[in-house]
């Protein structure tokens, strides 16, 4: 009944909005008066607690939350990549590793390394990290949102040949989404309420990049406002070890099990025993030029609810463009461990380049060319701040 009620009410705002006549306005609503009349007394007589019930794909009709800072989150793509290639049992991967975690306990995560040995395709043991940053460890309700931070080792799907076997620097295939989350932690500590601030050892190029947020011509106007704290816990999960699949050159037969092998072990050996949330937002690839995140099979198969949350959300803050209301195609990705194994609703928020001749992943998937030169400010800002809507509409 409420949303039969929303609906007059939405007409009423539209016929206004369109300018239309005072008198035509009543005049074209007048049969619903009485419909709306009697509804009131129904909702009276069966008592307007029983509204109050939760909805999972709640999210704001208004932009809630603070402003996503893509000049942020881009100086943090490029600081991974500054390290070059993060490939598996490499110095650049573990001194990347290191950098993660002090980002995340600067902006006051309570961050958990969980270290292991894992086989790749061809038995090679690799050193990975699974870096655990959680935001409020204390709160039982939580949010996970999660992302791979190594590099691929093989640049297998490049058009040239003689890069097959080079390391691909994954500016966007792994760096972009670590950003984002880095980003989300940052902006935790300055808005997300009690207990956020944590540790206040903050640099000053942060500092200039939080200050500059206001400012950026990527912040809308009307999300420069001060946001309501946060009543739920949030934990980011950068897996590693996700892009050691069984390359293309390669003739090892592959099932897909040779993929996400740091989800998969997380999954089955969660940080905290019992780990549960109410649901998981993976973030792959959210930052190349051109990029639309069309909804995933797998995420609509584990959790369409979830798929229509955030898109729904994209729409809210007038990213809508960036997450078409389209079918993709089905993804082996991290997030398939975490709802097969974890039974965590999660879904993958991924780009998909139909009309793209190299991939439909986009032409920098697997390349040399997966740099910073093919980063682009607006996508990461249109997935960042998405991600704010869902997380302060909670």
């Amino acid at each position: 009944m409420i949303t039969e009620i929303n609906d007059i009410f939405t007409e009423i705002n539209d016929l206004w909005m369109r300018k239309i006549s005072v008198a035509r306005v009543f005049s074209h609503l007048l049969p619903l008066t009485s419909y709306l009349f009697i509804s009131l007394l129904l909702l009276s007589s069966c008592g307007l607690r029983k509204q109050t019930a939760t909805n999972d794909n709640a999210v704001s009709a208004q932009p809630v939350g603070p402003a996503f800072c893509a000049d942020s989150a881009y100086a943090f793509c490029e600081a991974q990549c500054d390290f070059g290639p993060r490939t598996m049992n490499s110095q650049a991967h573990d001194d990347c590793g290191a950098w993660i975690m002090e980002k995340f306990k600067s902006y006051g995560m309570s961050v958990t390394p969980q270290q292991t040995l894992l086989k790749g395709y061809d038995g090679t043991m690799l050193r990975a990290t699974n870096i655990i940053a959680s935001y409020r460890p204390e709160l039982t309700d939580r949010i996970l949102i999660c992302a791979h931070w190594d590099s691929r080792p093989w640049a297998d799907n490049d058009p040239d040949e003689a890069n097959h076997r080079k390391p691909v620097l994954a500016a966007n295939d792994g760096a972009s989404g670590v950003a984002v989350m880095l980003e989300l932690a940052r902006l935790l500590r300055e808005y997300g309420g009690a207990g956020a601030r944590g540790h206040e050892n903050t640099s000053a190029a942060d500092t200039s990049r939080a200050t500059s947020a206001s400012d950026s011509i990527l912040a809308p106007p009307h999300l420069r406002t001060p946001a309501p704290p946060l009543t739920l816990g949030v934990d980011f999960i950068c897996f590693d070890a996700e892009d050691w699949g069984t390359p293309q050159w390669d003739d090892t037969p592959s099932d897909g099990d040779t993929w996400a092998l740091g989800a998969q072990y997380w999954a089955a050996n969660p940080h905290v025993d019992g780990y549960t949330a109410r649901y998981g937002i993976l973030l792959d690839m959210v930052g190349g030029q051109g990029a639309q995140f069309y909804q995933e099979q797998q995420s609509l198969q584990y959790a369409r609810s979830i798929v229509d949350k955030v898109w729904r959300a994209s729409q809210v803050v007038g990213f809508g463009s960036f997450f078409p209301s389209r079918e993709g195609v089905g993804i082996t990705d991290d997030h398939l461990p975490v709802n097969r194994v974890a039974k965590i609703p999660c879904i993958d928020i991924i780009p998909y380049y139909p009309d793209c001749p190299q991939s439909s992943f986009g032409p920098t998937w697997h390349t040399v060319n997966d740099d910073m030169a093919h980063i682009d400010r607006n996508t990461l800002q249109a997935v960042g701040q998405t991600l704010i809507q869902v997380l302060w509409s909670e």
